[in-house]
């Protein structure tokens, strides 16, 4: 299935902007309102699928918690299985963590320590994509054990905050389906 621009502008059409959230000034991108109109949802699904669907992955690990949404999704279309990363105390087992800096503090996001091994390969999948730190320290994750991160994927993309640029820089691919400057 090749996705057209006006598929990506229907989907762009059904992502709400909420000004001043979290704070003032902010403009909120909530994907909630495009994974609830099911044709959005299946553009969004089918364009991430046809971007890795010609690539060997094992597994696609969703970022909590939107990235749970597209990336099992995700992973079912591949035949890959699916792995969450999540905030901390969230999973059951033995974990490995990540830290990260965000504009205001620091964070952390846990995964299983058993979820991958060397040679694996992960795509890391979220919904939106700013400054880049939580992708890139899922990323690191999925290198601290071996794990061989094939791209990072996301259906937003923040122009502005250059999440791109950071990834790239660290030699990962980074695929994303719609572009916002937010002017």
């Amino acid at each position: 299935m090749t996705i057209l621009a006006n598929d990506l502008e229907y989907v762009r059409e059904h992502v709400r902007k909420v000004p001043n959230f979290p704070k003032p000034g902010i403009i909120f991108l909530d994907i909630t309102t495009a994974t609830k109109d099911a044709r959005s949802l299946e553009l969004s699904i089918d364009f991430l699928y046809e971007k890795f669907k010609d690539e060997k992955v094992d597994y696609i690990a969703g970022i909590e918690s939107r990235g749970f949404i597209y990336g099992a999704a995700l992973a079912y279309k591949l035949n890959a299985g699916f792995i969450p990363i999540r905030k901390p105390n969230k999973l059951p087992a033995e974990t490995i963590k990540e830290s990260y800096s965000l504009e205001y503090g620091n964070d952390t996001i846990e995964m299983h320590a058993d979820a991958l091994k060397p040679g694996d390969r992960v795509v890391i999948v979220d919904d939106l994509l700013a400054t880049g730190g939580t992708a890139l320290a899922a990323c690191r994750l999925a290198k601290k054990v071996g794990a061989e991160v094939v791209a990072t994927a996301f259906v937003i993309e923040l122009n502005p905050l250059q999440g791109r640029k950071k990834i790239e820089e660290n030699g990962i691919k980074v695929v994303s389906m719609l572009d916002y400057d937010l002017d």
